[in-house]
């Protein structure tokens, strides 16, 4: 069997668009990859499932479809992975978690729906952290993912896997969801494009719910412009979301190299040393990267989201209260893990006990606290209080500045163990990702070259609801400055 030998060049434009011509076919581009799974995935654990045979079925239907003169979509041809947290008919959706280990979903993510149809080839299910719960991808029940550019260090979490498997050269693309920052937390530590869309305008449909009000899914790519693609094609409207924005879906791709002249830019000062734990190499680079932007003709300044201080507290009690309740449906009854006891109480504690690993319980117990009589006005209250002020700071900032700037995460990527003893120090890891996340707001992380230790750096770019095809032209202009 022929294959092609994907490398740093190919991009999921350049696959569709060789694939769609037949200079290529679907088969010997996925055996390119298929062989990269096999040649590094056991020292990466990027993968929990890596599926060759359905694989491979598909890019043979493609090549079928291509020979037949049919013109497929704007990823024919194209390997995608996806979190193991997106349903997929018949094949293992685990969440990370012992308790869905053997769960074969009857039905589809709408997300994955649209990526079939667009002509992508699913190549396998992503590592992560258990229920979306991490920073690092060491809270999965299979074991810690790690990053390609330094074994020894994170990929970043929660979709560390989906990360990995584009930074290794596993697929040009991935799929990944982001809750407080799981996508653009780990494309930053493995030096790749990640975005989070505007809250409701990607279908949440067959995505294993950790907080719903904060989860959404979204790319990583090697380019913006196939970020920008694959955005496009999961994006629009879904009835079977009740959260999903019925407005048209703009597209990004048409004012993709318009440049960034005239625009108005503010670089967040808290989050350029106001928060304590953003490293100084990474304040230096986001302002390397607002020079950029100035020497492109955007007006650039220093503002403030106040609320910003509070996020990582407000944080930590609305989605682990949101978690509380989505996890409950979990009960070794209806499906997933079964541990018999001698009543249903004892089966239903036997069975969160040992499916469930210790992060996703400290996350229940902080939510049912948060919620619990006589503390929900003192914790979860206050802290809705600080999601609807973060709001209204925006909403001014906005008024008056097209996109915003920052960080993504505070540090490069970290040794593997450094932080798994104290949750509060991982938490930390959030703490640039957070506000756009309680906001609903879009926000991309870009390259933007690399720290002392020579691993990746990446700059945050904050937008305005449903603006993404702005947030898209200033990141293009931030990685072509890259290049």
């Amino acid at each position: 069997m022929n294959s092609i030998v994907p490398d740093s060049s190919f991009t999921a434009r350049s696959i569709a668009e060789n694939v769609q011509s037949g200079e290529w076919s679907a088969v010997e581009v996925l055996e390119g990859y298929l062989s990269q799974i096999t040649q590094h995935e056991s020292e990466i654990n990027a993968f929990n499932t890596v599926l060759e045979e359905e694989a491979r079925a598909t890019a043979r239907e493609t090549d079928k479809d291509i020979a037949a003169g049919k013109t497929l979509g704007p990823l024919a041809g194209v390997p995608v992975a996806l979190k193991d947290n997106l349903c997929t008919n018949g094949i293992r959706t685990t969440a990370g978690s012992r308790i869905l280990e053997n769960w074969k979903p009857p039905y589809d993510a709408t997300v994955v729906q649209r990526l079939s149809a667009a002509g992508a080839t699913v190549i396998g299910k992503t590592n992560m952290d258990e229920f979306a719960m991490g920073s690092s991808t060491e809270n999965s029940a299979f074991g810690p993912t790690r990053n390609p550019h330094d074994l020894s260090c994170v990929p970043g979490g929660s979709s560390g896997g989906s990360a990995a498997a584009v930074a290794a050269g596993f697929a040009p693309i991935s799929i990944g969801s982001d809750t407080g920052g799981s996508i653009r937390q780990p494309a930053s530590l493995c030096g790749v494009v990640g975005v989070k869309p505007t809250y409701g305008s990607v279908s949440r449909f067959g995505l294993l719910a950790f907080a719903s009000s904060l989860d959404q899914i979204g790319p990583f790519a090697n380019t913006v412009r196939d970020a920008a693609i694959v955005h496009e094609v999961i994006g629009g409207h879904d009835p079977k979301d009740s959260t999903s924005i019925s407005e048209p879906f703009p597209s990004f791709l048409d004012d993709l190299e318009r440049g960034v002249e005239g625009l108005k830019v503010g670089i967040i000062s808290e989050l350029m040393g106001g928060i304590d734990g953003i490293s100084p190499e990474v304040i230096q680079k986001t302002r390397e990267a607002a020079s950029v932007l100035s020497e492109n003709g955007a007006l650039i300044e220093e503002v403030s989201i106040p609320a910003s201080l509070y996020c990582l507290s407000a944080y930590y009690l609305i989605a682990p209260a949101e978690a509380s309740s989505n996890l409950s449906r979990y009960d070794g009854v209806r499906y997933g893990l079964r541990v018999s006891g001698e009543t249903l109480a004892e089966m239903n504690i036997n069975t969160r006990t040992e499916g469930f690993g210790d992060e996703v319980k400290r996350r229940i117990m902080l939510g049912t606290y948060a919620l619990s009589a006589g503390y929900f006005d003192a914790y979860y209250g206050k802290a809705l209080k600080v999601r609807r002020l973060l709001a209204e700071n925006f909403d001014e900032v906005y008024s008056k500045y097209d996109v915003l700037l920052s960080p993504t995460s505070p540090c490069t990527a970290f040794k593997l163990g450094e932080r798994t003893a104290d949750p509060m120090t991982m938490y930390v890891n959030d703490v640039c990702t957070i506000p756009s996340n309680l906001v609903g707001h879009p926000a991309i992380s870009v390259p933007f070259g690399s720290g002392n230790d020579g691993m990746p750096i990446g700059v945050q770019v904050l937008a305005p609801p449903m603006q993404e095809a702005l947030m898209y032209r200033v990141a293009s202009t931030l990685e072509s400055a890259e290049k």
